[in-house]
Order: C-alpha cells, then sequence, then structure tokens
C-alpha cells in the first residue's frame, strides 16, 4: 500500500530571493557549520544581520579576521546550480525533507537536482558494503524492489556495491542520493551514468557541499547523516568492522531510526559488521516484509519538531545576552577536550544559558569550539 509519509501537501515556508541568498553566504562563511548557522539566526534575527555580525562575534571569541562569503561568490553558486538544473532548498521550505529537518546539526540549505516530490514520502535507507558480494547485491535489490512498490522511496549514497544496487532496483519507485561533494561531481565515476538515469527520471540527488566540491574521506561520514537522517529506518546489508556503513547506523540510531541488519555468515568479513549490529540490538530481519511491518505503524505519525532556523520580522540580537568581564573565562575554563553538554556547562559555570551560548558561538566562529554529535561541545586542544 502506497503512503504519502502522514504529511499530506508539503509545509513550510518559501524563502525570498534576498533571503536564500544571504542563506548561501552564510553557510559558505568561514567556520560558519549547520549548528553555527541556527545558532546566529536565533541569536541575530536573520541572516544579513548575522553576515554583518560575523567579524566582531569572532574578534571576541579570539579569533583572528573571518572570511565572509561575499555577494559574487554566492551569486555564482547560485547561478552554477541553475545552469546545472539544480537548485537549493532551505530547511523550512517545503521540499526538504521533513524527517531531516529535526536531526542533529540539519543542512540549514540543501542542493537538489531531479524529482523534490520525493522528500515528501516516507523513506528508508539501504548502505552496506562496496565490495558486495554478488548474493548480497542481488538480495539489496530484491528488497529494495518491493519496498520501492510499497509505496517507500529508497535513499543510499551512490556508492558502488550495496548503494548502487539499491539505487538501481528503485529507478522507477524513486530514489535519493545523498552526495559527500557537489551536485556537480558525483563519485565513483562508474557510477555517473546511474546518477544521470536518477536525476534525469524517478531520483533526486541532494547535497549540502558547494558546487565544484570534490568528496575527500572525511566529507563522507558527514553525508552519511542524511541518508540516516532522511528515512524511517536504515537497513545494513554486508559491512565489514570498519565500515563506513556502521557509521551510518550509529547516526541513524542517535536519530531514533529503526536499524535493520541482514546476518550472514561468520567466516565472511563483510558480514561481521552486521552481525555485530545484531549482537547490539539492530532488528534481524531476512527480506522486505519485515522492513514493512516495522515502519508501517510510524509512517504518518508526527515527527519530532525540527530545531528552529527561522528568521524574525525584525533584525537584532535574539538573546539579548552580554557577558560580564569574567564570563568568558568561566565558560571557557568549564570547557576541555572531552565533549560535555551545553547544560552541563550552564549548571558548572551557573550563567544564564543566553551568555553560555553566545559565548560558545564565539569560540565557535573563532576556531577554537569542536561540536560533536548531540549537541556536545568541547574546546579545541590547541586551547586546552
Amino acid at each position: 500500500m502506497a503512503h504519502d509519509g502522514g504529511a499530506g501537501r508539503p509545509r513550510g515556508i518559501a524563502l525570498t530571493d534576498r533571503q536564500r541568498l544571504a542563506w548561501l553566504r552564510l553557510i559558505r562563511s568561514d567556520n560558519v557549520g549547520p549548528a553555527t548557522f541556527r545558532e546566529l539566526i536565533n541569536h541575530c534575527g536573520s541572516a544579513e544581520a548575522a553576515l554583518d555580525a560575523l567579524p566582531d562575534l569572532s574578534a571576541r571569541g579570539g579569533g583572528r579576521s573571518l572570511r565572509v562569503a561575499s555577494v559574487e561568490q554566492a551569486e555564482r553558486e547560485l547561478e552554477q546550480a541553475t545552469r546545472f538544473g539544480a537548485r537549493f532548498v532551505g530547511i523550512g521550505e517545503p521540499d526538504y525533507p521533513p524527517l531531516l529537518r529535526s536531526i542533529d546539526a540539519a543542512p540549514p540549505l540543501l542542493a537538489v537536482k531531479g524529482d523534490t516530490s520525493l522528500t515528501q514520502k516516507p523513506a528508508v535507507a539501504f548502505v552496506g558494503s562496496r565490495n558486495a558480494s554478488a548474493a548480497g547485491a542481488k538480495f539489496t535489490a530484491r528488497m529494495a524492489l518491493e519496498v520501492g512498490a510499497a509505496g517507500y522511496v529508497v535513499v543510499s549514497g551512490l556508492a558502488r556495491g550495496i548503494d548502487a544496487a539499491a539505487h538501481r532496483a528503485t529507478l522507477e519507485t524513486g530514489t535519493i542520493a545523498a552526495m559527500a561533494g557537489g551536485l556537480d561531481m558525483p563519485y565513483p565515476p562508474e557510477n555517473l551514468e546511474l546518477y544521470q538515469q536518477m536525476t534525469d527520471g524517478a531520483g533526486l540527488a541532494v547535497s549540502e557541499m558547494p558546487f565544484g566540491w570534490e568528496p575527500r574521506a572525511r566529507d563522507f561520514p558527514r553525508r552519511n547523516r542524511l541518508i540516516a537522517g532522511i528515512g524511517y529506518g536504515l537497513v545494513v546489508v554486508e559491512a565489514a568492522t570498519r565500515s563506513g556503513s556502521l557509521i551510518s547506523a550509529r547516526r541513524a540510531a542517535d536519530f531514533g531510526r529503526i536499524v535493520f541488519a541482514v546476518p550472514g555468515s561468520p567466516l565472511d568479513p563483510r558480514s561481521a559488521g552486521t552481525n555485530a549490529l545484531i549482537k547490539d540490538g539492530a532488528t534481524l530481519i531476512i527480506g522486505s516484509t519485515d522492513i514493512l511491518e516495522a515502519l508501517a505503524p510510524l509512517v504518518g505519525r508526527p515527527v519530532a519538531p525540527p530545531l528552529s532556523v527561522r528568521e524574525r520580522d525584525e533584525d537584532g540580537p535574539g538573546l539579548q545576552a552580554e557577558p560580564g568581564e569574567t564570563d568568558r573565562d568561566r565558560i571557557v575554563s568549564a570547557l576541555g577536550a572531552t565533549p560535555v553538554e551545553v547544560d552541563d556547562i550552564v549548571r558548572h559555570t551557573e550563567l544564564p544559558p543566553a551568555v553560555v551560548y553566545l559565548v560558545l558561538l564565539e569560540l565557535d566562529l573563532a576556531g577554537r569550539l569542536s561540536r560533536h554529535p548531540s549537541g556536545l561541545v568541547s574546546l579545541l586542544t590547541d586551547d586546552v
């Protein structure tokens, strides 16, 4: 039975062209990641106000001159997207994947190419070994085809092996590829034809990276959180003990998604990771029916409210916080190399949360703070 994800008509507020340009400039500026972007909007009221405030906030955090993306750079990327047949979708807009909105550090802007109506359908992710066995690839294709026929969109990462098998099986029913590089830099090159088939047909490619960005090894774990966050569940087929698929599974579990694993022979190293997931509590599956039965009660239920990224009508500081002379030193002293929750810093310093959040924002823009999954923060080792 086909589902609409319980979303009905897509909800959201469209960005104006001026806002979209400012959002792109802000997320492309130095030291501004998804979490920092959200804090800046909440504090300053708008992306334009945040862009004006960046140099001062960075200086107050002890940073050097901060590179702010120019209007010309952002306009050039918007033009690249248009020429490529792509566009940028903001986190509060109707075509943004609804479940992805609620994950930790969701991308403020996604570059998208293809059928954006797929974002409003319930989705399930498939990941696994790049060096897949023939049996593993065949089983993946069969499950993906059956899940697609039931009304779900299949999400994966366009990698060789299991990813490619899942995408190919669902070219007609709907498939989404989360990219580690820019939309114009699909990887690996051998899947370029598959990528074109997807984006020209019933498929969609999404990326948070700039156009022209060639993916590096460290970009793939970042991409994996998109794979884990778009769907209601994540299926792992053949994964070694050090497989990147296990990172996706860990993020999916962090996001409250169901993690499914296909068991394999203890003699096959490609099954060591999936068997370990099952031992750790993942749902063992032997076919698509197991996936569909587990996900059916979830589809249509309200998802967690998204972390707010909404511009206010008027600019100006939203937190109305002004740290005292010693407040910054107290907060820096409370930080260390071990990631901690912001609430723990608030309790330890006995300072107002607004002051703590502002100082953390300053340190982040100055390049002195590390942000970790689940909202944890730590001081970079050079400062410890």
